[in-house]
């Protein structure tokens, strides 16, 4: 059967809902329910104990065979009768039976709340072998039958308790249990877990809220804890992830420098000026006869003659300034200009 579970186990939409029924009521009769409204006797009543019983029978959910469920509600009955036993025997009581069994059987049910009651009880009930449901099993999966049998039809006449305390303790669940479902839906859609904290967010600057800066220690709580963590990891990520982003050398520099076009054509002109000014400057002084005679400054004007004293006024103030140049070197920068304006035509 575990093969085929999926396509046995809950598949009408009517046992889907009664189980959803069954769960919505007895999370309700949790609220408020206690053993002496099921008459169970004081020297009867364990519940520390009966917390064993509660576990067996909310593991029926985890298995998939009609035995292995079977075997979680023997477990289950079996603690609560070896405890009703030992309380019998303390307490000099003789046990009646089934009398003394189902009420507390009816209170571990509700206390445990197990998942898919009407679903596991039909799955068990049409698929465990008939020759196997005899003696012990038989009898106690007959008590749980009738112990949600009970569940769902209880009301204030089950119970000792007055129909209005009855009907006080349903709205009060009732109430309590859509609190909490609100609660539940706004800690999935806001940032902060914790609803304690919605009132501790401070205005700054008038532009946006900043969580916790209200807060005191004492008022955190381990889901406030576990989100400022997360929230650091979060912002030390971001930050370094941004430093090497910023570090990082541009991506666009690759490769080699290539000289920039307007720098050069810059220069070109700068050169051509000075080569035309060298060349006018030449003409001149061939027309006069005296270029042999002439020093040539940096910026293309004609100097002193070569004649004229180095120590000269002229000479003197020329050197201040930086300018003057040997005939030499004014030839050679002359040859260069001409040859590199031979080279761009």
């Amino acid at each position: 059967m575990t093969k085929l579970f999926s396509r046995t186990f809950a598949i009408s939409p009517e046992d889907v809902k009664i189980d959803q029924e069954i769960s919505e009521k007895i999370h309700l009769l949790q609220s408020f329910l206690r053993p002496e409204h099921l008459d169970i006797p004081p020297f009867l009543q364990n519940e520390a104990s009966w917390l064993l019983a509660e576990k067996e029978l909310q593991k029926i959910n985890a298995f998939r065979a009609p035995r292995e469920k079977l075997h979680c509600i023997m477990s289950c009955c079996r603690i609560i009768n070896n405890l009703l036993l030992n309380a019998s025997m303390s307490e000099n009581h003789v046990l009646g039976g089934a009398d003394d069994f189902l009420p507390v059987l009816i209170y571990v049910t509700i206390k445990a709340n197990p998942p898919q009651l009407h679903s596991n009880l039909k799955y068990i009930q049409l698929y465990r072998r008939q020759e196997k449901m005899i003696s012990e099993p038989a009898y106690y999966f007959t008590n749980l039958v009738s112990a949600k049998s009970f569940i769902v039809q209880l009301d204030a006449k089950s119970l000792s308790m007055d129909e209005i305390e009855f009907e006080e303790g349903m709205q009060a669940a009732k109430l309590d249990s859509k609190v909490s479902q609100l609660e539940a839906l706004q800690a999935q859609t806001d940032p902060i877990p914790s609803t304690r904290m919605h009132g501790m967010k401070s205005k700054i600057d008038g532009r946006s809220n900043y969580p916790y800066m209200e807060a005191e220690p004492g008022e955190l709580t381990v889901e406030d804890v576990e989100r400022l963590l997360s929230l650091y990891k979060d912002v030390v990520t971001k930050y370094s992830s941004l430093c090497r982003a910023v570090r990082r050398p541009s991506a666009t520099r690759t490769g080699p420098s290539l000289p920039i076009p307007k720098g050069r054509d810059d220069i070109l002109l700068q050169l051509e000026g000075q080569a035309q000014m060298i060349r006018e400057e030449k003409a001149e002084v061939s027309n006069s006869g005296a270029f042999e005679g002439r020093t040539i400054n940096s910026s293309g004007i004609a100097g002193s003659p070569l004649g004229c004293s180095e120590n000269s006024r002229w000479h003197r103030r020329q050197i201040a300034k930086g300018s003057v140049i040997h005939r030499k070197d004014a030839e050679a920068l002359s040859a260069k200009v001409d040859g590199f304006q031979f080279n761009l035509m």
